[in-house]
């Protein structure tokens, strides 16, 4: 007996009775109703699997638009919902403008028992098929909305960065390609998370591939994905990152470091708008938007005849150049006092702010790790800070990117010194957080030192 809901309607209380007995054997719930005017108090009409429903209700009518004003409530009420229409009034053409309708079988009466079990039996397996549809849209939902989910912000109000969103969002609304350039920890994965946010793919997946780690041997499996059996560890067929991001966008990081060859594969999948999985032959139609990024100068790889002239031509229809962070003017700060609110949140110091002279040497540094090394920087002085009030020695730069190296000094010793002297400089003669910057132990800052004489 199959654990299924049945709602009879019909007026004529034989036919009501009929129904039930002959259903009843089959199926658990089966329920009566002479009125359909009883459906607007019904209770959880979405949860019935199967409807049969006269058409007919009034004497002397026969028209069946009772039972179509009464399915198209139905199917307000409950789309996912089997409707089998019943008549004693068979005609082609009214059983056709039900099926129009949304009904989903057509009984004449009076019925032959198996003909119509049967009919029930298919409109109880397209009910389940509808469920199951309906699940899986769900859970592809969901799935996108976890993919898509970003906790990262793009902050700052500078005019270098406003100039970049301002052109981002011109772009966005059309599926022109685009290239974004700039340094590493700029930012180009934000702009091009924007760049989707803000696109008509919104509600589509954004996939984001890192070039630079995927292994040649692996590019074609990766991208295209591959079937079962067509190497080694092909154990199952596989959907690669083309075929994942149909309908969104796919953003191709650290596109510089692919060789001749997997550019070659690239720019095929690109032109043709096609992929063919690895060990298959039957090419599949993608449709995403295109975003790339790098850091290189794509430009000096043409010419220097490592990178492919019709690939950039392919990729660059828009370039968006993120600046980087010593560029932004006051935004160092701004994101300085975002990532300080996070991080104090995450690790539970609540109410940290950085003193005047922390706030100068913020803005002094160059930021040559430009944005994700600002975002460390301040994590790690959250963590080992200590107050409510962080000073420039809670903050330990990278000494290569602010000592210069007078043409005076020759010898490891020279060099050494000099080190030595601006890490504690810049931390304000803090032995611990000198030695931490230098990547020393404490005793080892002292014994050295002692043996220049300091």
């Amino acid at each position: 007996m199959l654990d299924a809901k049945i709602l009879i309607i019909d007026d004529n209380k034989s036919v009501l009775s009929a129904l039930e007995i002959l259903l009843q054997f089959d199926y658990k719930h089966v329920t009566i109703m002479s009125n359909p005017n009883q459906l607007a108090s019904f209770p959880n009409m979405a949860d019935v699997d199967i409807i049969l429903l006269d058409m007919n209700f009034s004497a002397g009518v026969n028209t069946g638009n009772e039972g179509i004003f009464w399915l198209r409530e139905i199917r307000k009420k409950a789309p996912q919902t089997s409707v089998i229409m019943m008549t004693a009034y068979g005609a082609v053409d009214l059983a056709v403008r039900a099926l129009k309708e949304g009904a989903s079988d057509f009984i004449l009466k009076p019925w032959n028992n198996e003909k119509l079990l049967a009919t029930v039996r298919s409109a109880y397996e397209l009910r389940k098929s509808l469920k199951e549809i309906h699940k899986l849209k769900q859970k592809e939902n969901n799935l996108k909305k976890l993919i898509n989910h970003d906790n990262n912000y793009i902050v700052g109000n500078s005019k270098a960065l406003n100039a970049v969103l301002n052109l981002t969002r011109k772009v966005a609304k059309t599926d022109v390609n685009v290239l974004i350039t700039g340094e590493n920890g700029t930012g180009k994965e934000l702009i091009a998370r924007e760049l989707h946010r803000m696109s008509a793919r919104n509600n589509e997946v954004f996939i984001a591939v890192d070039m630079g780690s995927i292994a040649e041997s692996l590019f074609e499996s990766e991208l295209f994905g591959h079937v079962k059996g067509s190497f080694t560890d092909a154990k199952e067929d596989r959907v690669g990152k083309f075929e994942a991001a149909n309908g969104g966008t796919l953003f191709l990081d650290e596109i510089g470091n692919l060789s001749l060859q997997t550019q070659a594969k690239l720019l095929s999948a690109i032109q043709n708008k096609t992929i063919v999985r690895v060990g298959a032959n039957k090419p599949i139609s993608v449709d995403i938007r295109l975003v790339c990024a790098t850091n290189c100068n794509l430009a000096q790889m043409v010419a220097d005849g490592i990178f492919r002239e019709d690939l950039l031509y392919r990729i660059n229809t828009i370039h968006i150049e993120v600046p980087a962070l010593r560029e932004r003017d006051n935004d160092i700060l701004l994101l300085a006092d975002f990532y300080l609110h996070k991080f104090a949140a995450k690790y539970g110091k609540f109410g940290l702010r950085l003193n005047e002279m922390a706030q100068e040497k913020l803005m002094e540094y160059q930021w040559p790790g430009n944005v994700r090394e600002l975002q460390h920087t301040i994590e790690r002085a959250v963590i080992l800070g200590e107050g409510n009030v962080l000073k420039p020695h809670d903050f330990i730069l990278n000494s290569k990117s602010t000592i210069s190296i007078e043409s005076g000094l020759h010898t490891l010793e020279d060099m050494e010194l000099a080190m030595i002297t601006h890490a504690l400089d810049q931390n304000d003669g803090n032995y611990s957080a000198a030695a931490e910057q230098l990547g020393i132990s404490r005793q080892t800052l002292y014994n050295k030192m002692k043996k220049i004489g300091k």
